[in-house]
């Protein structure tokens, strides 16, 4: 089965390549893959602190990961493989497409105005490495008029 990727945040860019890869997974008969970031803590001296701090953060992603797909199963039909990681963006993004030989399509969401955001900059200078194709998704893409 085909599964597109799509990194998760708060973000209406993050909406919209969800959308995006919905739609494209319904054409195809493929899945998606919500994939929720939990940047890493810097190391604090107070450690039962960082911990708290780390879970909070945690359960926030993962807050928003379910969110988007109980939307998206209500929306479109599709129920969504959900993960949760912890750690800086590209690393874990690069580490999950090398485990997870499925993965059809890296989709991202482009912020508009000048900065599309760290995701899209480094993954469109890097293309050529990656092992799927790269979906950049404009945040106001409206697919619907697209086909239209």
């Amino acid at each position: 089965m085909r599964v597109f990727l799509v990194v998760i945040d708060e973000t209406d860019e993050a909406r919209s390549a969800l959308r995006y890869a919905a739609r494209r997974a319904g054409a195809v008969d493929g899945g998606v893959h919500i994939l929720a970031l939990v940047p890493q803590q810097n190391v604090s001296a107070f450690g039962g602190i960082q911990a708290t701090i780390e879970q909070e953060a945690r359960d926030r992603a993962e807050m928003l990961a379910h969110g988007a797909a109980g939307s998206l199963l209500a929306e479109m039909g599709i129920m969504p493989a959900i993960s949760v990681a912890v750690g800086g963006g590209q690393k874990v993004i690069r580490e999950f497409l090398d485990e997870h030989g499925n993965i059809a399509a890296l989709v991202l969401g482009a912020a508009k105005g000048g900065n599309p955001g760290p995701l899209v900059t480094h993954f469109s200078t890097h293309a050529g490495a990656l092992p799927c194709p790269l979906y950049i998704i404009p945040e106001e893409f409206d697919e619907a008029a697209n086909d239209a």
